[in-house]
């Protein structure tokens, strides 16, 4: 039988792989960088008493209060806000909004595997930079003509995080592009560069709701820039889906932005763990960056990034291993609770004993 022609128009694309997910319950899952605690408590107060009638009717279609709080909350004005689907629906707006020149946009060569997905996806030209040997971004890669720069601060998988000379540097060498730099983990690293966007008129600042705030599965992103900026995600929006968020993530998103005093425990308490645990790999022979975010990036020796993974994966503990150039035998593992990173250390022991 001859190929049907139809399938000749079928999209050519290699997709996003995101972290191996189990359906059994008892697993440690420190492979997807969420959050081990629960949201806030106002969170769940919400769901409990969400008047589910009103779900007969279409949300907000710019969850103009969600807008209101978290523009309260930066010190920032409503119309600098924009909120989608995940910060990944966020970015893919702002890549197709934003990325319309003849030269390629620039990101490192080791970051967030979704960057060059949406660049073959919409046909985006890129180019990748390379890292240093430390795995850092040296910003004055970054001077040369670009058609958008696009860089996560911290750095996934590095967990490496730059502070605010970095950021001006790049921003005042890249004036005649749009810069996005994806904060997706800067609630860990103590910075945030969000209060530039009333000076730089061409940065676009995206944040998420799944890591510091624990609401992975309400799936609620962020961008803050200008007036302008934030104009145009809501052109490329309403041209494909005018109602991003469904009104149960409007609400609790309110809630778990009012609750500031829960949201810096939290963050609190992922940050003092993420500092043990580098130590403590760090004491047990591995190389391990100065992580920034709620996670961490480790290496050893002797043994290779693949060999530990598929031990601790036999031991149902599940981290992150990427089959990729340069980071092959690495590790990123997530922040989990006290008593999840001691089972994960017992287990890293007994792999290192029984060699």
């Amino acid at each position: 039988m001859s190929e049907k022609l139809w399938r000749k128009n079928f999209i050519d694309i290699e997709p996003y792989v995101a972290g191996e997910q189990s359906k059994n319950p008892d697993i440690i899952k420190l492979n997807a960088n969420e959050n081990p605690y629960p949201p806030s408590p106002k969170v769940q107060e919400i769901l409990s008493e969400f008047n589910s009638g009103m779900l007969r009717k279409y949300p907000s279609a710019d969850a103009s209060q969600l807008k209101i709080a978290l523009a309260e909350l930066q010190g920032v004005n409503p119309e600098n806000v924009f909120v989608g689907n995940g910060t990944d629906d966020v970015l893919a707006t702002a890549f197709r909004g934003f990325f319309n020149s003849e030269l390629p946009i620039v990101y490192p060569d080791i970051t967030y595997s979704f960057y060059p997905v949406w660049c073959n996806l919409l046909k985006i030209p890129c180019k990748t930079i390379p890292v240093d040997d430390n795995f850092k971004i040296n910003v004055e890669d970054y001077y040369a003509p670009n058609g958008g720069v696009v860089i996560p601060n911290p750095n996934a998988p590095t967990a490496i995080g730059e502070g605010e000379d970095f950021i001006i540097d790049l921003l005042e060498h890249n004036q005649d592009c749009v810069v996005i730099i994806d904060e997706a983990y800067a609630d860990f690293s103590g910075y945030s560069c969000v209060e530039l966007i009333n000076k730089y008129e061409n940065l676009l600042v995206t944040h998420t709701f799944s890591k510091s705030r624990s609401m992975a599965g309400m799936r609620i992103g962020v961008a803050y820039g200008s007036a302008e900026l934030i104009q145009v995600l809501y052109a490329v929006k309403d041209s494909y889906n005018s109602y991003p968020l469904d009104s149960v993530a409007i609400e609790t998103g309110i809630a778990s932005v009012k609750d500031n005093d829960y949201f810096l425990k939290t963050v609190s308490k992922v940050s003092e763990t993420r500092d043990k645990a580098m130590e403590k790999f760090r004491e047990m022979g591995f190389s391990v960056t100065d992580s920034k975010a709620n996670f961490i990036f480790v290496s050893h020796e002797k043994y290779s990034a693949k060999e530990i993974f598929e031990y601790l994966k036999s031991k149902d503990i599940f981290i992150r291993y990427f089959n990729k150039p340069r980071i092959d035998n690495w590790l990123r593992i997530t922040i989990g609770t006290e008593e999840e990173m001691d089972a994960l250390y017992r287990e890293v022991e007994n792999f290192l004993t029984s060699k």
